[in-house]
């Protein structure tokens, strides 16, 4: 075993090591001219063209940042640095600092998105005015043998390469170098998709040292989402040196929960030492759902009041009365709320108490239970695949199909708790893997909510309403959309508004 550890590591330098080799030869030179290029064009249009990155410098008369980006900031506790206070200078390894990056306002290349991963990294190359998709990928199963690369390029052809034992950095450089080898690519500025910001973050923000060691302070909120996050931004940083980037947080959006919606009934000094309180997650796509459910109805985002259930792997359900989100399923972490793919979702908390008597398992055994092993993987037995499950069902496994009717029933009490922050309900938005491809779940969710009166139309759901602006309902009762979430298309808007 130990010789196969040693075997992996070798492939994996040596891998890394030619990739390197390539890169250098083939994309250093290109990246070099168009340096050069950007330099020329600042030299010439410095007023224009310079972009400084934002929150770099503190206005102490008015205890935040310029600009207005993110509150609170300035002495914030995180439950890593309870006190507010801490040693905030740069962790970077790099030799550009984020407050040299610039973006030449002559060029139109396309926005970077990247969404790293514990194990993968997904990316995709965007242009938001016209919001065409150039370039996607995902690395997968990353540090292990198995590790892969799956790529669309430039001209719509399909690649995939093992990439044995390949880390993240590895990964993007090796997406790079495909991705350049016909031309140079040009990329404006990199947007990430940040699972935490805590209270730091009220909306998207530009990249700066402390920007970055924030999203690492919070590394005990999201322990496996955050540091992989942070991770990506320093690839990033290594690869396209002096190009600005933004991060764009899923727990932002929901920055607008009223207190009694966010405060959990415990003793308030938790909150005020530890930050402990609800944060909610999949803000990015319940805002652009959100958005997409208003235009549909003809109104302003500010104008409509609406339900969005995020159903996938990870599901959240959301209420947004007026453009803000009052209340979400989701709280201090992603655990919270429904059941999900292989994380519980709410559980007795004396439940923990419980397993470690009898069934004599440590507090870390039992979170990762809840987390990995629970949801439609551990009622079912048989996968976190909605998919699989169905089928399991199907055959008549009944374990499978409890797991379905426990999914549904939580999603339509979710929903019709939600309802208490709002006057009115304008839809019910269906999203996410799950949500916006599976008819049976769609039907099923709706079967419990009689008492909202929605009328399904089964040709409606089985087109996913493709064929009807998205409702899957009639024309008279509650109406219900489905519509497929966008998050790379939200997080290179927001980059592309924070450079500009």
């Amino acid at each position: 075993m130990e010789h196969e550890r040693d075997q992996d590591s070798k492939s994996a330098l040596n891998f890394e090591e030619n990739i390197r080799k390539t890169y250098n030869s083939r994309i250093c030179k290109s990246l070099q001219n168009a340096n050069n290029f950007v330099r020329s064009a600042n030299e010439c249009n410095e007023s224009e063209t310079r972009i400084a990155a934002l929150g770099t410098t503190r206005d102490d008369s008015q205890g935040k940042y310029p600009n207005d980006i993110n509150e609170p900031c300035g002495e914030v506790p995180s439950p890593s640095n309870p006190s507010g206070r801490g040693d905030h200078q740069s962790r970077l390894t790099t030799h550009t600092s984020f407050h040299e990056n610039r973006v030449v306002g002559t060029l139109h290349p396309q926005i970077l998105v990247i969404n790293s991963g514990s194990s993968s990294l997904k990316f995709s190359l965007l242009d938001p005015e016209s919001t065409n998709i150039s370039a996607y990928g995902i690395a997968e199963r990353l540090r292990t043998a198995q590790a892969s690369l799956r790529l669309t390029d430039l001209h719509g052809a399909k690649r995939e390469e093992n990439l044995p034992a390949a880390d993240h950095h590895v990964a993007l450089l090796r997406a790079i170098e495909i991705l350049s080898e016909n031309a140079p690519l040009e990329v404006r500025a990199i947007g990430h998709r940040v699972v935490h910001g805590g209270e730091y973050f009220r909306r998207a923000a530009l990249i700066t040292d402390e920007v970055l060691q924030r999203i690492e302070d919070l590394v005990s909120l999201a322990p496996l989402h955050n540091p992989a996050n942070a991770q990506g931004i320093r690839v990033a940083t290594e690869l396209f040196p002096g190009k600005p980037q933004v991060a764009v947080f899923d727990t932002a959006f929901h920055q607008t929960l009223p207190p009694h919606a966010f405060h959990y009934p415990i003793p308030y000094n938790y909150y005020e030492r530890y930050r402990v309180r609800r944060y909610g997650f999949h803000g990015t796509s319940h805002q652009y759902v959100g958005q997409e459910a208003a235009r549909r109805l003809g109104k302003r985002f500010d104008e409509v009041q609406l339900i969005s259930a995020h159903l996938g792997n990870g599901c959240s359900v959301t209420a947004i009365r007026f453009g803000k989100s009052v209340d979400t399923t989701m709280g201090l972490t992603p655990l919270e709320g429904l059941a999900m793919g292989t994380r519980s979702g709410d559980v007795d908390p004396n439940l923990h108490l419980f397993l470690q008597n009898h069934a004599k398992l440590s507090l870390q055994e039992i979170t990762d239970l809840l987390n990995q092993e629970s949801g439609l993987r551990g009622v079912s037995g048989e996968s976190h695949d909605m998919r699989m499950v169905a089928a399991a069902a199907a055959k008549g496994n009944a374990r499978a199909a409890l797991a379905i009717d426990i999914f549904c029933y939580r999603a339509a009490r979710a929903i019709l708790g939600l309802a208490a922050g709002l006057t009115a309900i304008d839809a019910v938005i269906f999203t996410g893997g799950i949500g916006e491809n599976d008819v049976a779940v769609r039907a099923k969710v709706l079967e419990h909510l009689t008492i909202l009166k929605p009328k399904l139309d089964p040709h409606r759901n089985k087109q996913h309403g493709k064929e009807s602006g998205g409702r899957i309902t009639a024309d008279s009762g509650l109406q219900c959309l489905v519509i497929p979430t966008n998050e790379e298309l939200m997080i290179a808007n927001e980059t592309v508004r924070l450079i500009s």
